[in-house]
């Protein structure tokens, strides 16, 4: 197979961390024990989606806190959490704790927008300013402040018995560089550039300017970079959803071939009026995956990947697919695994 595109520096994957209501300790148990198959198996990141009022991780910070104390070096990320939900300062301090308590492997990822069910969840989240929040990019800006160290008061000293900072405590170092900004637009690619953040890409984005994923992607990737500080060294991540099925069993097959066949339709065209458009699931053998990847034209753009496990299926088929990624898709991509 000819290699077109750079060797595959960093292999990450993205796990949503369902859970049954009637036992949620088993399920963010499972995301735990998949974190450090992760870290076993030479992963450089696990990420973990959010989801709020559903059953699946609300509180990513505090899952990675405990990641944190069961891994010793992959990188830990979120991705995403929705900033809609947040306090800046708030959450600026979660994240230097859990950023200080991993020896500096937090890598956050975030976005922007109203919370998703705004309209039934307001009164709830913003009793009393619902209709004058701002869900824009100042919400990132004010974090980034925060993790970057800016002052957040004018008064710094001492109250009594008690000593005051005039940024949030701790302070993690470094942190502040491994923001990431998880954008679907031309526009938040810009935005996340202009601002020095690093960019998640995902498989899902907005059809702007063409009809074809790969054309659109590629050019977000672009626009980021034509904007980072860094230009072509800025780091992009590209998170697609990938189902080798190498040492799968006849069963797990077929349960993958059905997952992503009912997906397939909304691939076709753009979706809705913000006319989303999603990548489709890959499933095959690594090297049928590593091949369709190669002819992707954002894929060649990019040297890291946080590829996405699916969201509804079994323990032991996370077990499997993760063990597939990294021991035959990841080789197959160029890439090595951590020591």
């Amino acid at each position: 197979m000819p290699l077109t595109s750079e060797p595959l520096r960093k292999l990450g994957f993205l796990t949503i961390g369902l859970f049954d209501e009637a036992d949620p300790r088993r399920g963010h148990e499972s995301t735990l024990e998949i974190i450090e198959l992760g870290e076993r198996l030479g992963f450089d990141s696990a990420w973990v989606r959010h989801r709020h009022l559903q059953y699946g991780i609300s509180s990513p910070v505090a899952v990675l806190a405990a990641a944190s104390q069961r891994t010793s070096r992959i990188d830990l990320g979120t991705a995403v959490i929705p900033l809609g939900w947040e306090n800046p300062l708030r959450l600026a301090e979660d994240l230097a704790t859990v950023d200080i308590l991993s020896g500096g492997r937090l890598n956050p990822g975030v976005s922007v927008g109203p919370p998703m069910n705004y309209d039934q969840v307001k009164t709830a989240l913003y009793p009393d300013t619902a209709d004058s929040e701002d869900f824009g990019y100042e919400r990132v800006r004010r974090l980034l402040d925060h993790v970057r160290g800016e002052p957040a008061t004018d008064f710094s000293g001492t109250k009594g018995f008690e000593v005051f900072s005039d940024r949030v405590q701790p302070h993690a170092p470094g942190l502040g560089r491994r923001m990431w900004y998880g954008g679907a637009s031309l526009q938040s690619a810009r935005w996340a550039g202009e601002h020095g953040m690093n960019f998640l890409t995902s498989s899902v984005v907005k059809a702007e300017e063409s009809e074809d994923f790969a054309e659109v992607q590629l050019s977000h990737i672009r626009t980021f970079r034509a904007h980072h500080p860094d230009g072509d060294r800025a780091r992009v991540s590209q998170g697609l959803v990938v189902i080798p099925t190498d040492h799968a069993s006849a069963e797990q097959r077929a349960k993958y071939e059905e997952y992503a066949l009912k997906r397939t339709p909304r691939t076709a065209t753009p979706q809705g009026p913000a006319r989303m458009m999603f990548a489709p699931d890959l499933v095959g053998s690594s090297a049928e995956i590593a091949e369709r990847l190669y002819s992707h034209a954002a894929f060649r753009e990019i040297d890291e990947v946080a590829f996405a496990l699916p969201f509804t299926f079994d323990h032991d088929d996370y077990v499997q697919i993760l063990t597939d990624i990294a021991t035959k898709l990841g080789p197959a991509l160029g890439w090595q695994p951590a020591a």
